[in-house]
């Protein structure tokens, strides 16, 4: 077996479907019931990296995310997009009128609230993970109760599709962060993600980003978290891009001069493609 994934979730999830997308099919994915535990494993060289789900283009920034990445300060040396088609699924045999329940992840029933505003009388929980609530209706044979998750879930737990692409938005996808321990050097680093800090002085937020502009970096997202224990204080996390190396480079000069806290998180091939 090759490397070692840690992923949040079981098998079939978005996660390991992600995994595979990026590393290919000769990995092992490490399943864990936390986020916090994939950054346990990985801080502990119990994996080699961690996949991790960071934004969605319909439920946004997974803000709990960005709190670990400050906390545990991993090197991001990848990401990856992945179209998002969630599915109803349920044992063969079980008919959409025999459904009492339905569960799945918070964020894909966020992403599905059209389609469950048309089932008044079901009743929707949530659970862990998308792959976890297909596996549980399999396991258990629960044949009053549908699971919202994927098609290699369906595969995986021999489940019936009930009702395909029931998202709201058909353009829906996750963009996945891929993290080592190790700072990867990639000659042709096209994407950088970044931390700092501002003083609380007027415009001190807009001269960073004039920074960037002045060297054509494409701000490509901006993220603000509350300093813990800091009144009005906030990290910034953002993903810049380049065309010309040495535009970055003479961004980042410019910033470090204006900035606090200053920090690559990583830098690494821009991989957006779904």
């Amino acid at each position: 077996m090759g490397l070692k994934i840690a992923i949040q979730g079981v098998k079939a999830s978005f996660h390991e479907e992600a995994s595979l997308k990026y590393f290919g099919e000769d990995i092992e994915t490490i399943e864990c019931d936390t986020f916090k535990k994939t950054c346990e494993l990985l801080k502990q060289k119990k994996v080699d990296y961690v996949v991790m789900a960071i934004e969605n283009s319909i439920a946004g920034s997974i803000l709990p995310n960005y709190n670990l990445l400050r906390d545990y300060k991993f090197n991001i040396v990848g990401e990856i997009a992945l179209s998002i088609h969630q599915n109803l699924l349920a044992l063969p045999g079980v008919k959409l009128a025999d459904i009492k329940f339905i569960e799945s992840h918070q964020m894909a029933i966020r992403q599905c609230e059209e389609f469950l505003q048309e089932l008044p009388d079901v009743k929707i929980s949530e659970s862990s993970d998308t792959a976890a609530s297909a596996a549980k209706v399999a396991n258990q044979k629960l044949t009053d109760t549908a699971a919202i998750a994927g098609t290699l879930a369906a595969k995986t737990y021999g489940l019936n599709i009930l009702e395909a692409k029931i998202e709201t938005n058909k353009k829906n996808s996750t963009r996945f962060l891929v993290l080592s321990n190790d700072i990867e050097e990639q000659a042709n680093a096209n994407k950088a993600s970044l931390s700092f800090q501002t003083g609380n002085s007027v415009g001190s937020l807009a001269s960073i980003l004039q920074c960037f502009a002045d060297q054509n970096i494409n701000l490509s997202k901006i993220q603000s978290m509350p300093v813990i224990g800091k009144r009005n204080e906030y990290d910034f996390f953002v993903d810049v891009e380049w065309k010309k190396q040495s535009d970055y480079d003479a961004a980042i000069r410019k910033v470090l001069k204006h900035s606090i806290n200053f920090n690559i998180m990583g830098e690494y091939v821009k991989n957006d493609r779904i």
